[in-house]
């Protein structure tokens, strides 16, 4: 059983976000990258699943949608433990068009299952995972917080609101993963890094395919208004600033 993880190269969570251009374009320079932190742990639990001798897991993969820029990203992704990486040479500017480019690459070299973090942290879009699925015409669970694979079935259980449902599949099998899939992310060690150095990283042509939307502009949210101090006995100010100034009674 082969498990393919979908990989986003996005901003580190503590960068400063700032734009060029009037606007128009996202200023990258001194930014870091790092591997979304859902897909992060996606990875994780696929390496899990892989490590556990009770199941058939015999390969994990990660695939990217991107440019040069995002090999150091995979290379990580190997050092932590995946057995190959797939870079699809193209701009990941658009949901539709990513997952219909993982979608071709899958549909010439299938997997079994198909792991998507539920959303990234730059455009937090939540659809790629969904689409991979419908046009692959697979089985696709969303909200997923874990994964087991039972013989030939794989043992999700998903957040609902109130609790947690309990689904079992079969492969082929898109699961869009969220916090809970893994306890803690894996951290690279020295040995993985000198091996990730030795595997396959295939960059291939982008299929020609239509991106549906474009980002015209992008603007900042405002600033945030000082915070007010309020004395503990003075409650009827702070209904009233509740009330008519926060407006949120």
């Amino acid at each position: 059983m082969k498990i393919l993880v979908c990989i986003s190269n996005v901003p580190d969570t503590t960068t400063k976000v700032k734009f060029k251009e009037d606007n128009t374009l996202f200023d990258d320079s001194g930014v870091q990258w790092i591997i979304n932190p859902w897909d992060e742990l996606a990875l994780t639990r696929a390496l899990e699943l892989k490590e556990d001798a009770g199941n058939s897991v015999d390969e994990v993969s990660v695939i990217n949608v991107g440019g040069a820029q995002t090999d150091a990203t995979l290379r990580k992704a190997l050092a932590i433990g995946a057995d190959k990486s797939f870079r699809i040479d193209a701009c990941a500017a658009d949901a539709y068009y990513v997952a219909g480019q993982i979608a071709a690459y899958l549909k010439e070299n299938p997997f079994d299952i198909v792991f998507s973090g539920i959303e990234s942290s730059d455009y937090n879009g939540s659809s790629v995972g969904a689409m991979i699925a419908e046009f692959m015409d697979y089985s696709g669970v969303s909200s997923v917080t874990s994964v087991n694979i039972d013989g030939d079935d794989v043992i999700l259980y998903r957040a609902i609101p109130g609790g947690k449902q309990k689904i079992k599949a079969g492969v082929p099998l898109v699961a869009v993963v969220q916090k809970g899939i893994a306890k803690e992310p894996r951290i690279p060690a020295m040995r993985g890094i000198m091996m990730a150095r030795k595997k396959p990283l295939e960059v291939m042509p982008a299929k020609e395919m239509e991106m549906l939307t474009k980002s015209v502009k992008f603007e900042l949210p405002k600033a945030k208004g000082a915070c007010k101090m309020i004395d503990a006995g003075h409650v009827e100010q702070l209904v009233e600033l509740l009330k008519n100034e926060a407006k949120v009674l």
